[in-house]
């Protein structure tokens, strides 16, 4: 039996695979796009509406304009967590690029066994926060973990109690984050490395150029494209982090770890302020998309220029 054809309106045959070659993926790709948008996209709206609205408990469709907005800008709360986003990801950032940076280098070396020590580093990422914050928790413990081990080896005067310091408590969250991330970091960067044509290293070689000097005068800027891409995740990780936080000091203590996606949480769950909760959310919406919305549009324009 031969493949079936049919007749269009202008009389040519057309094979029923050639059509299934074209439209196939458009109909197998069509429910999950659906999804996406109504699920994502829909919500995401639905959301930005419901932050003008008087809604508390549950949501409503009486219009308050900005009224919501100014709760959440009175809210002393909140005024705390955008002071710990700042501090959070500006320690975040610099050290997990700094880190992963030094370890990139590190492993570019060609030193033995490279591949083991490379899924060390980056077995971290492969966790999710969730469990990076429980066992941060257990090893910051004064009662049970490094404080205690160290007394335990006969330094009975040694202190290390940030995780129930209010003072030092944001710290913690660094760490723990830092050392989830830092691995990520590392690759990215190490994959920037084995991009850059070794002869440019080698003719600064031969001019005399001391290897350090090769690495910031030739090598970092020609990685500036992999700087901007790691600033963006990672920035994007600190915006939104709220597992972390919650499995390793639930926001406390006193409140001194909240931060904007916590704040939200708390007021949409837990102080029935729909509204309020709404309005914090589109705020952080909007913290993210100013710094993804300008990337993006930069590397679609270098990529149109490439062309």
């Amino acid at each position: 039996m031969g493949p079936i054809k049919w007749s269009t309106a202008d009389g040519t045959k057309r094979r029923l695979g050639d059509w299934c070659h074209v439209h196939l993926p458009k109909f197998v790709i069509a429910p999950s796009l659906a999804i996406t948008l109504f699920v994502v996209y829909g919500f995401m709206l639905w959301t930005g509406w419901i932050s003008f609205t008087t809604s508390r408990v549950m949501p409503n469709n009486e219009w308050a304009g900005l009224d919501q907005y100014v709760r959440v800008w009175r809210n002393p709360l909140w005024h705390i967590a955008v002071s710990n986003i700042f501090v959070f990801a500006g320690l975040f950032i610099s050290f997990s690029i700094v880190i992963g940076l030094i370890l990139a280098v590190l492993l570019d070396q060609r030193i033995r066994f490279e591949g083991v020590l490379r899924t060390i580093y980056l077995y971290p990422m492969a966790l999710s926060f969730i469990v990076t914050g429980t066992a941060w928790k257990w090893i910051l413990n004064p009662g049970l973990g490094l404080e205690h081990l160290v007394q335990s080896y006969g330094f009975p005067n040694f202190h290390f109690n940030w995780l129930v310091d209010p003072n030092y408590a944001i710290y913690t969250v660094v760490i723990a984050g830092v050392w989830q991330s830092s691995g990520f970091v590392m690759a990215m960067f190490l994959a920037g490395l084995r991009g850059i044509d070794e002869e440019i290293i080698k003719a600064a070689r031969l001019d005399g150029a001391p290897m350090w000097r090769v690495y910031v005068r030739v090598i970092l800027p020609m990685l500036a494209p992999t700087f901007m891409t790691a600033i963006v995740i990672l920035m994007h990780l600190s915006v939104k982090s709220f597992d972390l936080v919650v499995a390793l000091t639930s926001g406390g203590p006193a409140n001194s770890t909240q931060l904007p996606a916590t704040f939200m949480y708390t007021q949409t769950f837990s102080r029935n302020n729909l509204g309020v909760g709404a309005a914090s959310a589109v705020m952080i919406f909007m913290t993210v998309a100013a710094v993804i919305v300008p990337y993006l549009y930069s590397e679609l324009r270098r990529s149109g220029n490439a062309r």
